[in-house]
């Protein structure tokens, strides 16, 4: 079910389906609510899946500037108040984890667990010059509309796997959940990089000893390589890690039900 609410003359975009313990899902970089829904369709049968748009994303406004990640913080914290949620669940994918260490920083004795994909603590680090990050982000906005498409499965995919697929056809399956053509740049997109770019919890992540933790990292990663999550991991005494030899940055997508399945006993091991 899609809800609203407004906070501080900002509207915020948000769903909620299914019944159980709370799960609040937080996505990356340009990515809606929806992108979660491979997670969401396993998740629901057994769990309440609070979906929210960022900022700037879907049907949320975005903002004034700067935008921050203690905003989006502050944003999804509001939504768990309306929905009058005590204990949640917290799962973030890319700048999305980010969002959720804020979440659990902010909130602590509220968190029953965190769940963090391919992503990392020190915004700055995920952020930082690479030729390869530069080359694959130039050909994603130059060229035909086909390359750009090509060139985006290419940042969030592994070269093995895109060579067993029909790329065309995997970047027309992947519009909806990314709410556009793969072609296309969202316009919020330099806005939320430079709001990963400014916030770290590196320093903090002691503060989250005691809350169990799954990091989840992808060997194929350019954008949040493994050493990133095992660096979230070393720094929260009850996180586990786990790294997925086969997989890139998008993972949740690429191995949805193999992801899915360890998130479900990581719930279950871990509600109350």
């Amino acid at each position: 079910m899609l809800r609203t609410i407004e906070r501080d003359g900002v509207r915020l975009s948000y769903t909620v389906e299914g019944q159980g313990p709370a799960v609040l899902v937080l996505q990356g970089v340009g990515l809606p609510a929806f992108a979660w829904s491979p997670q969401v369709a396993a998740l629901r049968e057994r769990y309440t899946v609070i979906a929210v748009d960022n900022r700037g994303v879907g049907g949320s406004d975005g903002g004034p500037e700067p935008l921050t990640i203690e905003a989006m913080a502050a944003d999804a914290i509001a939504i768990l108040d309306h929905e009058r949620i005590d204990r949640v669940h917290v799962m973030g994918h890319s700048m999305g984890g980010l969002i959720a260490l804020r979440v659990a920083l902010m909130n602590p004795a509220r968190i029953n667990g965190l769940m963090l994909a391919c992503t990392f603590a020190d915004g700055a680090a995920a952020t930082k010059f690479s030729w390869k990050m530069t080359v694959l982000g130039i050909r994603c906005r130059v060229g035909t509309r086909a390359m750009r498409r090509r060139a985006m499965l290419e940042m969030i995919m592994p070269a093995s796997y895109l060579r067993s697929v029909d790329r065309d056809r995997l970047g027309a399956d992947l519009q909806p959940l990314f709410g556009r053509d793969l072609a296309d740049q969202p316009p919020i997109l330099m806005r939320q990089l430079r709001a990963m770019a400014r916030y770290s919890a590196l320093s903090e992540l002691r503060a989250l000893d005691g809350i169990p933790a799954l990091v989840v990292s992808a060997a194929h990663d350019p954008i949040a390589p493994p050493a990133l999550g095992r660096s979230i991991a070393d720094g929260i005494s009850t996180a586990r890690f786990v790294e997925f030899a086969d997989a890139g940055h998008a993972l949740p997508i690429q191995c949805a039900d193999r992801f899915n399945d360890l998130i479900l006993r990581h719930l279950a091991a871990n509600s109350r």
